[in-house]
């Protein structure tokens, strides 16, 4: 029987250059999440101190994360853009500490701003993780410059309202749709090395967010690494009838191990002891399988 991630002749990539660096992905990575915001829904404020953000990175490398994704924007529902000079002092000064204390690990900057973008591959950031879709072209362009990867990720609206009345046709098809169309405005500007994340919570519904992971490996026909950030949500609240983000660590796995099942290569979490944990036992189970 054939795997999951490889039905409809629909193979995931081995792995993907940044900055001419190779991200190894036959097996799944994790990307750790820094928050160095006040008002993200998880651990806002927790990472605003340099000091504080770095330890948090240490700890994060130590149980395993491959990627560190640092953020001075919130993205959550109902959140308010905060200005790109603002955004970078939170992020900057993060990231070039980070760089030079951990050269063996890649290092993602999540914005959907030109300005934070430009300035964090300049300093020599691998990737740069956009929630807004591809709204604005440069940001591509940039990584392509930069021979950077790039993370496309699907959200319907901006945070302000992407909750209020999400609507699809037919949410996997639809997103399918949306992805053709970025790939090909992305490779028209010379951008390869994109990696997709089809934006679980941003502008989706329980249902639509449910039908995104059990058909997950739909997105492998696109032949690009699937990033999925399922973690701590608040879908998961819905399901288990009231849990605080804090509480709902196993769930996040639960979801996340039927990701990689689907084909799921990057997982985005903030708790990377139980992801790197889950990684172990589906390499294992995979490789008796495939023996």
């Amino acid at each position: 029987m054939a795997p999951i991630n490889q039905q409809s002749g629909s193979v995931n990539r081995q792995k993907i250059e940044l900055r001419g660096r190779p991200l190894k992905l036959a097996t799944p990575v994790i990307m750790g999440i820094l928050n160095a915001t006040p008002d993200s829904f998880s651990d806002g404020g927790l990472y605003n101190a340099v000091e504080d953000a770095l330890g948090r990175i240490e700890s994060m490398v130590r149980q395993g994360a491959t990627i560190i994704d640092i953020g001075g924007e919130s993205t959550r529902p109902g959140a308010e853009p905060v200005p790109a000079e603002q955004e970078r002092e939170r992020v900057m000064p993060i990231l070039k500490k980070a760089l030079e204390r951990y050269p063996d690990h890649y290092f993602s900057v999540d914005t959907r701003t030109c300005e934070v973008a430009r300035e964090a591959l300049e300093c020599g950031a691998h990737m740069i993780n956009d929630v807004s879709g591809l709204k604005d072209l440069r940001l591509a362009e940039l990584c392509a410059e930069h021979k950077a990867g790039y993370v496309l990720m699907h959200s319907q609206g901006d945070p302000e309202q992407m909750q209020e009345d999400p609507r699809y046709d037919e949410v996997v098809a639809d997103i399918k749709s949306f992805f053709e169309k970025k790939l090909e405005e992305a490779a028209k500007i010379g951008l390869q090395e994109v990696m997709i994340d089809p934006g679980i919570g941003f502008g989706k519904l329980l249902n639509h967010n449910l039908q995104l992971l059990a058909r997950l490996d739909a997105f492998l026909d696109f032949g690009k690494p699937i990033m999925i950030g399922a973690s701590r949500k608040s879908m998961f609240d819905e399901i288990l009838e009231g849990r605080s983000a804090e509480k709902r660590i196993t769930a996040t796995v639960s979801a996340h191990y039927e990701a990689m099942i689907r084909g799921a290569r990057i997982l985005r979490v903030h708790d990377v002891q139980e992801a790197s944990d889950s990684i172990k036992v589906f390499n294992a189970l995979r490789s008796v399988r495939d023996a």
